[in-house]
């Protein structure tokens, strides 16, 4: 079975797969200075309680964007799974897709892999949209090939600035208020954050769709994906385990 780690700014995704199935799936907060000692107490315990241990585990993956936690999840992998990880980005792992960027090793990894996984699963040209920490736009042709982006502040980021940066300004949830004129000041806070996000989004495919010259079909995913997939018609698949997907067909192209 494969190990497969999405480590995001926010959070970090621990994932058990059988193939392309995905058998267990946990989530932490990320700490670059959590230890591996500390997160394999963690994920042992939450394993056991799904009947998996650590000897059922022969291949490990990492897709981080935290260089800093970096080291402590090559270690977890190496001293209780005994694998050495692939990462994606190192020199050796190939993410099975060919980088239309002028500096391609800037490209993050999750972005990489969402591109991998989405062209597996849908045809044609694709724009897929991670709601993460920022909001990634990113360009898939028809080929495979990656094409670019566009990269945004995520949604709790805009609401976090707002809240600190306009003292009379409250934190609030977020949510769909229904209405876009709000009658109060949390419900056109939730107007300006939640419908004014649709209007990115929408002004965003749009945009790429035009510049891009062919019709595009609309992938989400990310932790906030389901908020916003129901609120346009623009998005066309919400699938919540990409970035999963991406980690297990990258393994398994670079196996043997």
């Amino acid at each position: 079975m494969l190990l497969a780690i999405d480590s995001g700014n926010t959070n970090i995704v621990f994932a058990i797969l059988d193939g392309e199935k995905i058998i267990g799936e946990w989530r932490s907060s990320t700490n670059s200075m959590r230890t591996s000692d500390e997160y394999a107490v963690w994920l042992t315990q939450l394993m056991n309680a799904a009947k998996l241990q650590p000897a059922d585990v022969d291949a490990a993956i990492i897709a981080s964007v935290v260089p800093e936690a970096l080291f402590n999840l090559k270690k977890l992998c190496r001293d209780y799974f005994d694998c050495q990880p692939m990462v994606v980005g190192e020199e050796g792992v190939d993410p099975g897709l060919a980088i239309q960027m002028d500096r391609p090793e800037e490209v993050g990894a999750d972005r990489l892999v969402n591109a991998v996984a989405a062209h597996r699963l849908f045809k044609g040209a694709l724009i897929v949209i991670d709601f993460g920490t920022a909001t990634t736009f990113d360009i898939v042709n028809a080929d495979g090939a990656y094409c670019g982006g566009a990269i945004a502040p995520g949604i709790n980021l805009s609401l976090e600035a707002l809240h600190l940066t306009a003292a009379k300004l409250p934190r609030i949830a977020i949510r769909n208020p229904g209405d876009v004129i709000g009658k109060t000041t949390v419900s056109a806070m939730q107007s300006g954050v939640y419908w004014g996000y649709v209007a990115l989004i929408e002004g965003m495919i749009a945009r790429m769709a035009k510049e891009f010259g062919k019709p595009m079909t609309v992938v989400a995913t990310g932790g906030l994906a389901e908020l916003f997939a129901g609120a346009t018609d623009q998005i066309s698949h919400h699938v919540p385990d990409l970035t999963l997907r991406g980690l297990a067909l990258i393994n398994q192209q670079n196996q043997g």
